[in-house]
């Protein structure tokens, strides 16, 4: 898993172990966000069981001014914040 798009693009995800959390793949979010590219440039995103923060980071590098990630597991939480740190 990786950034597909944006500054950030190419970057790799760190994903939770064990199987509570099941990211979307590079080209599912690739796909929502070329149609959505337009809206994207400085908007306010909210990811929603965020599990590894793949969409919330993807809209960021793809220009959004703010994202909140919400989910409830520990370990995801954990997993988002490290991937936030390596954008």
């Amino acid at each position: 898993m990786r950034i597909t798009g944006g500054l950030a693009r190419g970057i790799p995800l760190i994903l939770p172990k064990g199987d509570a959390v099941r990211p979307a793949t590079d080209a599912l979010r690739q796909a929502v966000f070329s149609s959505l590219a337009a809206l994207v440039p400085g908007a306010t995103c909210l990811d929603l069981f965020a599990g590894t923060g793949s969409y919330g980071l993807e809209a960021l590098s793809r220009g959004a001014s703010t994202c909140i990630f919400v989910d409830e597991h520990r370990q995801a939480n954990a997993v988002i914040q490290q991937n936030l740190e390596k954008r």
